[in-house]
């Protein structure tokens, strides 16, 4: 029997749909989290929605209403991944003034997300995952890769603009070097488990540096 002075009679049809999304959303932000946490320590390709369902408490049915199949749930987590990413490390370096500044700042972020993770950077282990496995994941791997690597080429354009890189740098080189420099931190530090990993980093970008770095801007830098 309805009650006449309950809460429903008080919120209309379009306050009751949005409760109905907002509430969906969050369970699937839910799901999606556990899910990135899930494959940064177990891989992506063994996160499977029955995994997740006994992680969430949540049916089977329940997800698979979510993602319709494995590869979604795959792609949806990546996406995920990259949203967070994209919040917690390059938009706070891209707040930070350009040139050295604005680089550290990516640096430090990169290194402080992939703690987070129990498993280290998804995007550095989903890489190697699916560098051989052709399908719609490898795709959206790969894009993401290509995002990543022109975003430090624009980081050291901004540092060219500036006047504290050389006009002459090659900006994908540079890519190249900082982000060989963070695949190797993440070796040491994950697989290895390398105990001065963080002196050994700091070694080598004081370094990457110094070979981009104006000199006047360098010796600044040592001050």
């Amino acid at each position: 029997m309805k009650k006449k002075n309950s809460v429903l009679f008080v919120i209309n049809e379009r306050s009751c749909y949005f409760c109905k999304v907002k509430k969906s959303e969050n369970t699937k932000h839910i799901i999606l989290a556990e899910g990135l946490e899930m494959a940064s320590h177990l891989g992506l390709e063994n996160v499977t929605i029955g995994q997740l369902a006994l992680k969430t408490g949540l049916s089977k049915s329940g997800l698979f209403s979510h993602f319709r199949s494995k590869e979604n749930l795959q792609i949806e987590i990546l996406r995920f991944a990259a949203e967070d990413f994209k919040n917690y490390v390059l938009i706070p370096a891209l707040e930070s003034r350009a040139g050295i500044t604005r680089i550290k700042t990516l640096v430090n972020n990169w290194i402080a997300w992939g703690e987070r993770l129990t498993g280290g950077c998804i995007f550095v282990t989903a890489s190697i995952e699916y560098s051989g496995r052709p399908g719609e994941v490898r795709k959206v791997v790969l894009e993401q890769q290509k995002e990543w690597i022109e975003s430090l080429e624009k980081i050291a354009q901004s540092a060219i603009k500036c006047g504290e890189f050389g006009s002459n740098v090659d900006v994908s080189q540079f890519a190249y070097d900082l982000y060989s420099m963070l695949l190797g931190f993440h070796y040491y530090h994950r697989m290895l488990q390398t105990k001065d990993v963080k002196e050994k980093q700091q070694k080598t970008f004081d370094n990457l540096l110094s070979d981009y770095l104006v000199k006047e801007t360098y010796l600044k830098t040592k001050q």
